[in-house]
């Protein structure tokens, strides 16, 4: 049985870890199902085939792949780069990958979409997304209710549906907030593997940088245990159940 491929492209390891966690957890797999790359802390394997891998699954990140290359740290721009060279094997061959977040902002940006912060950003916290024609009759999103809440916090977006993609799920403040490239490349704006608890161990570790104000952490974090996130980790279960 083959195991799925998660990247990751947290530098911090408390957040990577949390993150990791979370989506075993939302994907229902045992640690010997996956092979997990750090990518702050190792590279990718050479010769990497994605399709030794069932599927491959992207987190989130800090990093922002519209920023200048001047902006960018050594770390945040040797992750981008390698997870970049990997996109083609990824959609050339139409190989089952999941990118959450950062990885919508990656997935748009190989394939020439606009991804830039000129609108669309969201503050960190619960949103209510809903779902659009196409969504009826993708094996992900069928059936999910019309409307659910979702976790997100990004400071890029993608402002137009990128060349030879279906629009799944949209949101009033971002439009895109699920596509699907091929029959099976998939890309949320939102945490997908993200519940309450994750999002107030982030808020706690990214207070300080720039997603919001630092003295409203605590009250950020309140909103998100009242909120009923409870969806989303319906799309990372189908996902792995599909391709695994």
């Amino acid at each position: 049985m083959k195991r799925f491929l998660i990247l990751q492209l947290r530098p911090e390891t408390d957040a990577a870890d949390g993150e990791f966690a979370a989506i075993l957890d939302k994907c229902a797999l045992d640690v010997d199902r996956v092979h997990r790359v750090r990518l702050d802390q190792q590279d990718l394997p050479k010769g990497l085939n994605v399709t030794d891998y069932a599927g491959v699954i992207v987190g989130g990140g800090p990093g922002c792949v519209s920023d200048a290359a001047e902006d960018k740290s050594q770390t945040e721009a040797r992750m981008e780069a390698q997870i970049m060279d990997l996109m083609p094997q990824i959609t050339e061959s139409d190989h089952p990958f999941m990118g959450c977040c950062y990885g919508l902002a990656i997935l748009a940006a190989h394939l020439g979409g606009d991804v830039s912060k000129a609108q669309y950003g969201e503050d960190v916290g619960p949103i209510s997304i809903e779902t659009v024609p196409a969504s009826d009759d993708d094996p992900l999103t069928k059936g999910l209710p019309d409307q659910f809440e979702v976790f997100v916090g990004h400071k890029e977006a993608v402002q137009s549906l990128p060349r030879g993609c279906v629009h799944l799920l949209s949101s009033a403040p971002c439009p895109f907030q699920m596509i699907r490239y091929g029959q099976n490349v998939y890309a949320t704006q939102f945490h997908p593997e993200a519940e309450a608890l994750d999002f107030e161990r982030r808020i706690r570790i990214y207070r300080n940088h720039g997603y919001f104000p630092p003295d409203q952490a605590e009250a950020l974090i309140e909103i998100c245990h009242r909120a009923g996130v409870t969806v989303p980790r319906e799309i990372l279960r189908r996902f792995v159940a599909r391709y695994g």
